[in-house]
């Protein structure tokens, strides 16, 4: 999900006409001074307001605010539409209970990842699933019209932001009072702001604490919801920002279309093994996945530490993975973390040079380098800060 960090001094293009959309909220980050915008799921996201290195230490330390309304929501609905979704993924939701949330990976017949949303199960027959950058939403009315299921497929009228950060949990409480602060981590609670009706889920793309607040219904209130979050937010130095790339990989966060593709399977990338869960229950790629865990796989994503002086380049473009002289794998990104004083980055490997601990050499627009495979996460493994 994450937006381009564009440095100051490149100017900011917009797309001329209709067919790239605009957020409920986009009004208010222009006041508020955003300074650079990505397109996702085909509409503007913003990226950061002040400064990206600010922006990340501001998030850590205080609390955020991000329009994510590019969270594109597939909503499946009917007399069907728990069975139909349990098909969608090789997570087994019969182990979602109304009112939880799971994350899940959408998977072709092949096994390959079509998505990987954060899925909310609003209703028995009631699902949402926070879409990344893709086109499944027409996958999946493609899915339902070849079924035999009662299922309306279609992308809801939620509009999400994210309110992320260790005093995420004040300011949610100013809103909505304490009843928020009993919410789980990954669960829910539908209320309303002054009035506007939202859902909230205690989830978030940056490994702290933090909120999913979807407007509901009515996108014309997209502004005022805005509002009222940072004026509840002004006693906590409440500041609007874009997501955060550093701490979404310090926290081993994925970016689905740069990370991974279709064309990977969940057993080859580190950490996604878990959501194919072992079930009576088929669903769609069940045969190639199972096969896959059997056999094993040729290749894994896996985090690596760079050792060069701090990164300042954006990773444009997949940096080559080299082993005595020949090319192996690439790094799909990476960045300089400074809490931690390293740089981080996910890199494609080989699976025999995927052990924690193997050398390889990377090379990157400031020269060549020697990495090191290491655990991911990178900070927090057992994410204590996020479920605090």
């Amino acid at each position: 999900m994450d937006a381009a960090h564009r440095t100051p001094d490149v100017p900011l293009l917009f797309v001329d006409g209709t067919r790239v959309r605009k957020s409920p909220y986009w009004e208010a980050t222009e006041r508020s001074g955003c300074l650079s915008y990505d397109i996702y799921n085909h509409m503007y996201i913003p990226g950061w307001y002040t400064d990206p290195l600010d922006e990340y230490w501001h998030l850590i330390n205080h609390v955020t605010l991000w329009d994510v309304a590019v969270e594109r929501c597939l909503e499946v609905t009917g007399a069907d539409a728990h069975t139909f979704t349990n098909m969608l993924t090789p997570r087994d939701l019969n182990a979602c209970a109304v009112g939880q949330g799971k994350y899940v990976v959408l998977c072709d017949e092949r096994g390959g990842i079509i998505n990987d949303p954060v899925l909310l199960r609003l209703g028995e027959n009631q699902y949402w699933m926070a879409l990344a950058d893709s086109d499944a939403l027409l996958w999946a009315k493609g899915v339902a019209l070849g079924s035999d299921l009662e299922v309306e497929v279609r992308e809801a009228d939620a509009w999400p932001l994210q309110l992320q950060g260790p005093k995420a949990k004040d300011v949610m409480a100013a809103l909505v009072g304490d009843e928020i602060l009993g919410v789980r981590y990954y669960w829910t609670l539908q209320t309303k702001i002054d009035g506007i009706p939202v859902v909230i889920s205690r989830t978030g793309w940056s490994g702290e604490q933090g909120f999913e607040i979807y407007l509901r219904d009515d996108p014309g209130r997209g502004v005022e919801l805005w509002e009222r979050i940072m004026q509840a937010g002004k006693p906590f130095d409440i500041h609007p920002t874009g997501p955060c790339d550093r701490r979404r990989m310090e926290a081993g966060i994925f970016n689905y279309g740069g990370d991974m593709t279709l064309e990977n399977n969940p057993f080859e990338v580190t950490g996604l093994e878990r959501l194919v869960e072992e079930q009576e229950a088929d669903y769609i790629g069940k045969g190639a996945l199972e096969r896959i865990r059997r056999e094993g796989v040729a290749r894994k994503l896996v985090g690596i530490e760079i050792g060069s002086g701090p990164i300042t380049v954006d990773c444009q473009d997949f940096w080559p993975v080299r082993k005595d002289g020949r090319q192996v794998g690439k790094v799909t990104n990476a960045v300089h973390s400074p809490r931690l004083e390293r740089n981080i980055g996910y890199a494609w490997l080989p699976i025999e040079l995927a052990e924690v601990g193997t050398k390889i050499d990377v090379e990157a627009p400031f020269g060549s380098a020697t990495a090191t495979v290491v655990p991911m996460p990178f900070f927090d493994p057992k994410k204590e800060v996020p479920k605090a």
